[in-house]
Formats: C-alpha cells, sequence, structure tokens
C-alpha cells in the first residue's frame, strides 16, 4: 500500500442500499483509472466527543450515519491522475446523482508510515483521525509501533497509519476543522481491523483494565481532539 485516499461522509441511514449501489459503482471507475482496492464501512459505535467526533466532522444530521471508507492507489500520481481525468470520463457522466450530500463528505490523500498485520477480511474496523505535529512524525510511527504490539496481542488483525499529503481545506467542513487542527500539524488517518466487534470491545475492556495502574503515557500529539469510531465493513473489492 502505496498511498491512500481517505474520506468520511454522512449518508442517510435508510439509503444505505442505494449508497452500496453507488459505491459499486464508483469502484468500477476509480478501478479503471488504475486504484487497487476500495474499502467501504459504515458506523455502528460513534461515541460523543467533548471537542471532536464524527458526528461533529461532517455535520450529521438527524437520521444520518456516518462512513468511513479508503482506496489504496500504487502512488500518488495515479491518484492524482484519477482524479483529474474523472470528470471528463464519459462513465462518470452517467452515474446518478449521490445518495448522500456530498458538500459535508470530507477526504484526503495520505502517506501510509507505519502497517502492521493483515489489511483485510475484517469484520469490525475501528477508524482514528488526529492532528499531529509535523515534526512528530517520528515518535508518531514508534507509538504506534508499540501500540500495533499491543492491539494483536489482544486479538487485532491488522492496523494501518497513514500521513497526510494532499489534505485540502473545504468550504463546509475538512480534516482540519474535524480534528481542531493547529498550524504546524499534520492530519493522520488510521484504522485497526478486527475480525468482529466482539473481539474489539473485550480487547478494549482488557486493555482499560491492564492500563489502569499504569502512568499515561506521553504522546506526540493532542489526544483529546483525536476522533474515533467502530464501522462495520460493507463493501470490499478484494473480498
Amino acid at each position: 500500500m502505496t498511498y491512500v485516499t481517505g474520506a468520511i461522509a454522512p449518508v442517510p441511514t435508510d439509503a444505505r442500499d442505494d449508497y452500496l449501489n453507488h459505491v459499486d459503482q464508483l469502484w468500477q471507475l476509480f478501478q479503471k483509472h488504475g486504484a487497487l482496492r476500495m474499502v467501504d464501512c459504515w458506523g455502528v459505535d460513534l461515541p460523543k466527543g467533548k471537542q471532536t467526533d464524527f458526528q461533529g466532522a461532517v455535520d450529521m444530521h438527524d437520521g444520518e450515519s456516518v462512513t468511513f471508507s479508503w482506496i489504496e492507489w500504487p502512488d500518488r500520481a495515479t491518484a492524482d491522475a484519477c482524479w483529474a481525468n474523472l470528470p471528463e470520463d464519459p462513465a462518470m457522466q452517467d452515474l446518478p446523482a449521490m445518495p448522500f450530500d456530498g458538500s459535508r463528505m470530507i477526504s484526503g490523500g495520505f502517506e501510509p508510515i507505519f502497517a502492521g498485520g493483515q489489511d483485510s477480511h475484517a469484520g469490525y474496523v475501528q477508524g482514528f483521525v488526529l492532528a499531529v505535529p509535523e515534526d512528530k512524525r517520528a515518535p508518531y510511527v514508534e507509538m504506534a509501533r508499540e501500540g500495533w504490539a499491543m492491539f494483536q496481542r489482544f486479538g487485532a488483525i491488522g492496523m494501518v497509519e497513514a500521513w497526510g499529503q494532499d489534505v485540502p481545506h473545504g468550504k463546509r467542513t475538512d480534516f482540519y476543522r474535524a480534528t481542531k487542527a493547529k498550524p504546524g500539524e499534520v492530519i493522520v488517518f488510521s484504522w485497526i481491523l478486527w475480525p468482529d466487534r466482539a473481539t474489539c470491545d473485550a480487547a478494549s475492556a482488557s486493555m482499560h483494565q491492564e492500563m489502569q495502574d499504569q502512568p499515561m503515557p506521553d504522546m506526540p500529539f493532542d489526544g483529546m481532539r483525536m476522533f474515533w469510531g467502530g464501522f462495520t465493513t460493507i463493501f470490499d473489492s478484494a473480498a
């Protein structure tokens, strides 16, 4: 995995089937333009945060759910060429209207800086979005490496951490607003893969118990502005 497009979107809960059909049609286009894989996940456990959360990130309305998705590319050049050429593709013109408010979707391009385990066949995905000082990349990678050792011990099957490379500012929503990013901070888009939600929930309880009597480690970012949630995989082109 060399380059990733990560996205979060608000989708009417009762339009899930229409959304899945839309995702399948988009995958056919992205694949034609060089994408290697596409995964889309549906939010099922999105805790409200004091400062940031998935709901606020996309200005979620009543009756909506949040999706968490990523597209894998062989390199950034292929992804950039796709976005440049896609509007002129006749197949793009034939797509029906999006079954969600695209003006509130947020997306960006990311470079994977850590990957552990396998990145497929997960029944449950924990998605994370945060802002990290650009000069803290090395300690963040080291923290991710240590974190993966613990997550794997409790049953996780994979983990990816991706560092923002091409993350645009939006008119209504974007990753910077979502994380309350400060000057000099980089957006990180990451996920942990679990075989199922039960394993993830049990792991969370065990890790909390294990760390209760330990001092909080120094984190190379402001954890109060990180947000996360649990998602079920509803589309995986590699499945």
